[in-house]
């Protein structure tokens, strides 16, 4: 198993229309995303193989996309089609083809795969709930220049809240909230037990009446995290995160807001978004600070119970980047307490 097999965002699907060239680069592939003339998404490398222009920089025309430097044109496959200083004597030829890629759209988003034939056929992540009836999702995208380990991990730990996002998401109580972490099948779960209201700003909204609330934290290979509270019947709230690789140094995250707030859906949407832009640019800076720290000093970091979670996720990870498959590693849960 390898990175490669698995599937990553390029771009929102509202995001690429018809005479669209948009430049993206995962696990340090460049590629160039465009619509053909069925409408269905393209993805090549982005470079021409006559002077190694790159094709982002070019125009699409009836569904096949043209180079900005001499006008190669290339159709949805990657094949050559058309070389403008050949004029009428041009003969198509298999050795004049762009490295293609495989492409799928779902729930709004366009996906690559960068691995031609996989040993197992994954699927694209499901986004909880989207487009359902009842439900609203707020979609925000951020650059982190840090690893996609480390922006996982982040995206489900609860203790950093108190200390990264003061009120907003949590205040200091010194509570103690019971977790159970489970490491099975190339996944992370984790279930937390007696959280009350420390939701911050939004705390008498989201649960005025006081209910139990259940969350639920997800870590799915090789890169995907899922925050769920449920907080009553019209109060729930789903956080997805989609980490894409670009490089070693950047990580590109695509991240749904999913909420089910009854009457109040389309009222809440503008105070989601900004809450959701806050937290998230808050955490863009302390990564940022932790990036530079481990390229200083490395990163042999120094564990407590509570960061079970972060171990089995680089576990997960690791094995991935060994060539492994992770569903091999054995099961393994952790029951623990901290304090928030």
């Amino acid at each position: 198993m390898q990175f490669e097999d698995f599937w990553y965002i390029v771009a929102l699907s509202e995001q690429l229309n018809s005479h669209t060239v948009l430049a993206r680069t995962v696990l340090d592939e460049w590629l160039v995303i465009f619509r053909d003339q069925t409408g269905q998404p393209v993805a090549l490398r982005d470079r021409c193989l006559h002077r190694h222009s790159r094709l982002s920089p070019g125009k699409v025309c009836r569904g096949q996309l043209h180079c900005p430097y001499h006008g190669w044109v290339y159709n949805s496959e990657g094949q050559v089609v058309a070389v403008p200083a050949e004029g009428e004597s041009f003969q198509p030829s298999s050795k004049r083809r762009a490295k293609w890629y495989a492409t799928k759209e779902q729930d709004g988003y366009v996906y690559i795969r960068l691995a031609a034939a996989p040993p197992t056929e994954f699927a694209p992540f499901p986004m909880p709930h989207y487009q359902e009836s009842g439900w609203q999702t707020v979609r925000v995208i951020n650059r982190f220049h840090n690893t996609v380990t480390n922006c996982a991990e982040n995206f489900i730990d609860i203790p950093h809240t108190v200390s990264v996002h003061p009120g907003i998401f949590r205040t200091r109580r010194q509570q103690p909230i019971e977790m159970l972490v489970e490491r099975r099948d190339g996944s992370v779960w984790v279930e937390y037990r007696n959280e009350t209201n420390n939701l911050g700003w939004f705390s008498r909204f989201l649960n005025q009446k006081g209910a139990a609330i259940k969350h639920r934290d997800r870590f799915q290979m090789p890169n995907i995290t899922c925050v769920e509270y449920r907080l009553g019947p019209q109060r729930q709230l789903y956080i997805t995160s989609q980490s894409i690789p670009e490089t070693a140094a950047s990580t590109l995250v695509y991240t749904d807001v999913t909420y089910n707030y009854g009457i109040w859906n389309w009222l809440a949407r503008p105070f989601v978004w900004w809450t959701a832009q806050r937290i998230i640019h808050q955490d863009v800076k302390i990564l940022d600070i932790q990036a530079e720290t481990i390229a200083k000093y490395g990163s042999q970091f120094a564990h407590t119970p509570v960061d079970t979670i972060h171990i089995f996720v680089e576990s997960i990870r690791e094995a991935i980047a060994a060539g492994k498959d992770p569903r091999q590693l054995p099961m393994q849960s952790v029951r623990t307490t901290f304090w928030v």
